[in-house]
C-alpha cells in the first residue's frame, strides 16, 4: 500500500511539473519574444553558417593535397556549435528573467507558491520548459548542419557530440538564470544579473585558455569544448549535470523558504 502511494505521488509530481512546462511554453510562444529569439538565432548561427562554408570552399584544393584533411564537420560544423554557446549566452538572461521575477512584478508569483503544489514541481516545470525551448533550438541548428549532406558527408559522432554538449551547456545556463531570477522582483535586474555571471563564466574560459592551471575546471565553454571536439568526457558531463542540479536546489531552497516566511 504504501509503495501505492509513493508511485501515486510521484506521478501527481510529474504530472504538475508537465502542467507547469506546458503553461510556461503556452505564455511564451504566444508572445512575440520566442519567435524573435528564434529568429535572431537562427539568424546569427546561419550567417556563422554560410561564412565557414565559404571559407571551405576557398580551402578545399589544398584540403585536397593533405593525407587526412579535415572535414566539413570540423571546419563549418564545429565553430557554428561554439557561436551557438555564446549567442545562448546572451538570450538565456531575457528567458530566465520572466519565469520568476516578472511573476512578482505581475503579483501572480504568490497565487501559485500558495497553491497546493510543490516548490519542486514549480522550478523543475519552469527548467523543463526552457529546455524544450533550447531543444528547439538544437534541433534548428541541426536541420542547419544535415543540409550539409547534399555536396558531402558528415562526421555524426561529432555532430551528435556537439549537440549534446551545446544541450548540457544550455541546462547549466537555464539552471543559473532560474536561481538569480528568484532573487529578485524585478526582471530587468535579474536578466542584468543572469548576463553578468554568465559573462564572468565566460571571462574564465579566456583566463583558462591563456594559463595552464585548475582554473579552467570551472570554466563552462572550456567544458564544452571538448564535447564540440567529439570527446564526450565523463569529467565534463559530471561538472555539467552537478552545475544544474546545484542551482536548481538553491532555487528550489530559496523559493521554499519564501513560502515559509509567507
Amino acid at each position: 500500500m504504501r509503495s501505492l502511494l509513493l508511485t501515486a505521488h510521484s506521478w501527481g509530481q510529474s504530472e504538475m511539473i508537465f502542467t507547469i512546462a506546458y503553461k510556461e511554453l503556452k505564455v511564451l510562444f504566444c508572445s512575440p519574444l520566442a519567435w524573435i529569439l528564434l529568429a535572431l538565432i537562427h539568424l546569427v548561427l546561419t550567417w556563422v553558417f554560410l561564412g565557414r562554408l565559404d571559407a571551405f570552399l576557398e580551402i578545399q584544393p589544398q584540403l585536397m593535397q593533405i593525407a587526412n584533411p579535415p572535414g566539413i564537420t570540423e571546419i563549418i560544423i564545429t565553430p557554428v556549435f561554439a557561436m551557438a554557446a555564446i549567442v545562448l549566452l546572451m538570450v538565456t538572461p531575457l528567458l530566465t528573467m520572466r519565469l520568476v521575477a516578472e511573476e512578482r512584478r505581475n503579483h501572480t508569483w504568490t497565487l501559485l507558491i500558495s497553491a497546493p503544489i510543490s516548490i519542486t514541481a514549480i522550478i523543475l516545470g519552469k527548467f523543463l520548459a526552457l529546455m524544450v525551448f533550447f531543444l528547439v533550438v538544437i534541433c534548428l541548428i541541426l536541420a542547419l548542419c544535415v543540409s550539409l549532406l547534399a555536396g558531402g558527408t558528415l562526421d555524426f559522432g561529432l555532430l551528435l557530440s556537439g549537440a549534446v554538449g551545446l544541450f548540457l551547456l544550455a541546462a547549466c545556463y537555464a539552471a543559473l538564470g532560474l536561481y538569480v531570477s528568484s532573487l529578485t522582483a524585478q526582471p530587468v535586474i535579474a536578466a542584468i544579473g543572469a548576463l553578468g555571471i554568465l559573462l564572468g563564466f565566460w571571462i574564465i574560459d579566456l583566463i583558462a585558455g591563456d594559463i595552464d592551471g585548475w582554473i579552467h575546471y570551472f570554466s563552462l565553454l572550456k567544458h564544452f569544448e571538448q564535447f564540440n571536439y567529439g570527446l564526450i568526457d565523463t569529467l565534463s558531463m559530471a561538472y555539467f549535470i552537478l552545475f544544474v542540479f546545484t542551482f536548481l536546489v538553491l532555487t528550489i531552497r530559496r523559493v521554499d523558504n519564501e513560502r515559509l516566511r509567507a
